[in-house]
């Protein structure tokens, strides 16, 4: 017994090492090495002949003449990319609490109420999975075009005269294709998060006298707070480096965001560096998030405790 004890611990001490390298790797592959490989790039040269991109790997040399170029086209004079990030920023924002308005009552109906239907409503959730973002945006084309459906039913039939021309440069098209396209994204952990909150906690709180706001306020939205953070962490991110339904359902400079910078200078020759200043920016932008996420972790836990 005595003899066990060590070989025990040996095996105790390489156990959480060996399940955490499949991780380690992964992220090494999918997210350090690209993302130096962005770096190169972005401090690299530019080939003057063919204008493609020339990375330089050893960070002793690395130039900063276009990271220099595009925070000056940020925060200086000549601020030409500023309203870009502003925009993306504001479109985010509003697309990601307006998901945030759909998803949470979702999520808590089929959490709590669904009963036997919960199998059936989580199905019809992750329906819109099965067909490609693409292709959802297309049908919006087709239904905010001019003549399309959606004005034919504000116009109730011909009784009023609308012609709202939605695919013409409306920041509101681009938000609400925003929230329609990542939307399932958010509900999905908040389901999942308000599924485990106990009941037996929400129980003793209507025991205890609370009325069902008090009950929600006091208990249920700590104990759904981590996954409320999780749900816009998954949709905010994403949406951050969106340029697809921008250029669907607006295709006009008034409404590109970052995305679309990145876009169009991954496709312009010589640009490819600004390119990964943009994706640095996005990068810095989404750690903040993350340390929110971890504080919300550990209230979480202390909540749970």
């Amino acid at each position: 017994m005595a003899d066990s004890e060590p070989r025990r611990g040996v095996g105790h001490r390489w156990l959480w090492p060996t399940l955490a390298l499949p991780g380690t790797i992964w992220l090494l592959v999918i997210f350090v090495v690209p993302l130096y490989v962005v770096l190169a790039i972005l401090f690299g040269g530019v080939d003057p002949i063919l204008r493609q991109p020339v990375p330089v790997w050893d960070p002793r040399s690395w130039d900063f003449t276009q990271f220099d170029f595009v925070m000056g086209r940020i925060f200086g004079s000549d601020a030409y990319f500023r309203p870009a990030l502003i925009r993306t920023v504001l479109y985010v924002a509003a697309a990601s609490f307006l998901c945030l308005l759909i998803a949470y009552p979702v999520a808590y109906f089929t959490a709590r109420f669904a009963g036997r239907w919960k199998g059936v409503l989580l199905a019809a959730l992750i329906a819109p999975f099965w067909i490609s973002y693409m292709m959802r945006m297309l049908a919006w084309v087709n239904l905010l075009q001019t003549n399309g459906l959606v004005n034919k039913t504000l116009s109730a039939g011909g009784l009023f005269d609308v012609h709202v021309a939605w695919l013409q440069g409306h920041g509101t098209t681009v938000v609400l294709g925003l929230v329609y396209g990542y939307v399932p994204y958010m509900i999905l952990p908040l389901f999942a998060g308000l599924d485990r909150a106990p009941v037996s906690m929400l129980e003793a709180a209507r025991d205890l006298g609370a009325s069902r706001w008090e009950t929600f306020r006091r208990v249920t939205w700590p104990l759904s707070r981590s996954a409320v953070v999780v749900s816009l962490l998954l949709t905010t991110l994403p949406m951050l480096g969106d340029y697809f339904t921008n250029d669907l359902l607006s295709g006009s400079p008034s409404t590109s965001m970052i995305g679309n910078l990145i876009n169009n200078s991954v496709l312009t020759p010589g640009q490819t560096g600004q390119a990964g200043a943009f994706v640095l920016i996005i990068l810095v932008v989404s750690v903040l998030p993350m340390f929110f996420y971890v504080r919300s972790t550990r209230y979480g836990d202390e909540v749970a405790s």
